[in-house]
């Protein structure tokens, strides 16, 4: 369940939404400081975008069809059972399901209230943000299959050290009494959703033959029109993003910084994920064009590990929740993952 930024209103009233002004705001600096730029730039990102858009497309039949269908149901069953099993399963359920951050808060904080283990939490927190089936099409489209491989692998293991991790430190005072007292919101405010949000969520049982029922039907079609939307607006700002850094970025600055071997450009690369990060699905042309320009195999995947964790849809799932402190184990235990996977992917690639 990779994390998105997905606009939402929260009120009758519309909202500005930033990245389409983004969008329009490119072309306007580049007609008026760079005007020869502005033909390659436009041509760069509609390029890219059609290149990528056969996983675009079933990125967005997929999750509509897993919204319709019910299937989130499922993701009770992570929960269910011995802790041990409950945190092996919940890390591979959050690595696979479509399901953004926001949707699942009020699911999680039900589940702590009734004192589900907080290392099963722990380990669907971690592995969510970092794939989903929407994002693991994006990324082989622009970065190749093995390096989506990669990631889904990293974040089920992600999800495994910190849930394993936590039950051994279950009884530390780090991990006691880790609610907070005041509610969790319902999802996040206009700058942080994911994708297919606002889809039914039905409290009965999957039907994977989802067309014979008419509100089924009405649920594929809005989440399949709500994520080509969503899809389109983030892919293609992060095109324009990767042209202008292929342009005016300095390949050798990046090669200097992010590139070579070792532990240094990894950590360093995990450090400015977060800051860096637009969202998940924005994220992979970003990195794309800093591959391109000398950043190095390990640093690309420590950035999007950090970055996805710590980005603001997913950092709120979990602030909204639990205590600072645990909040900080969250990090923490993700920039190790992070760090840890850019390792193995560094000497692998």
């Amino acid at each position: 369940m990779a994390d998105t930024t997905h606009s939402r209103t929260t009120s009758k009233h519309w909202t500005i939404d930033k990245a389409w002004i983004a969008i329009l705001l490119i072309p306007t600096l580049l007609v008026l400081f760079a005007p020869t730029e502005l033909w390659s730039t436009i041509t760069f990102a509609l390029t890219a975008l059609t290149n990528t858009a056969p996983f675009i497309l079933f990125a967005i039949l997929s999750v509509a069809y897993l919204k319709a269908t019910g299937a989130e149901n499922l993701l009770a069953s992570a929960f269910e059972g011995r802790e041990a099993r409950m945190i092996v399963v919940a890390a591979f359920a959050g690595g696979l399901s479509p399901f953004c951050s926001c949707e699942v808060i009020p699911f999680i904080a039900a589940l702590l209230a009734i004192g589900a283990p907080l290392g099963a939490v722990m380990a669907f927190w971690l592995s969510s943000p970092l794939m989903d089936p929407a994002m693991f099409a994006i990324t082989t489209g622009t970065l190749g299959t093995e390096f989506a491989v990669a990631k889904s692998i990293a974040a089920v293991s992600i999800g495994l050290f910190g849930g394993f991790t936590v039950k051994a430190l279950a009884k530390s005072a780090l991990f006691t009494d880790p609610l907070k007292n005041t509610p969790a919101p319902a999802c996040c405010s206009s700058s942080g959703c994911g994708t297919g949000s606002g889809a039914e969520i039905y409290s009965g049982a999957v039907n994977w033959r989802f067309w014979s029922e008419g509100a089924r039907r009405s649920t594929f079609q809005k989440t399949a029109i709500e994520n080509a939307l969503f899809l389109t607006k983030w892919l293609l700002l992060a095109y324009l993003i990767e042209a202008l850094m292929l342009r005016y970025v300095p390949a050798e600055l990046v090669a200097q910084v992010l590139g070579g071997t070792g532990f240094g450009p990894i950590l360093l690369a995990a450090l400015v994920g977060a800051p860096a990060y637009l969202n998940g699905y924005a994220a992979v042309p970003m990195v794309a064009a800093l591959l391109e320009q000398g950043m190095s195999d390990g640093a690309a995947m420590s950035f999007v590990i950090a970055g996805g964790v710590s980005s603001i849809p997913a950092a709120m799932a979990v602030w909204a929740l639990v205590k600072p402190r645990v909040f900080a184990a969250y990090l923490g235990l993700a920039m190790i993952g992070a760090v840890a996977a850019g390792l193995i992917w560094g000497m692998a690639a």
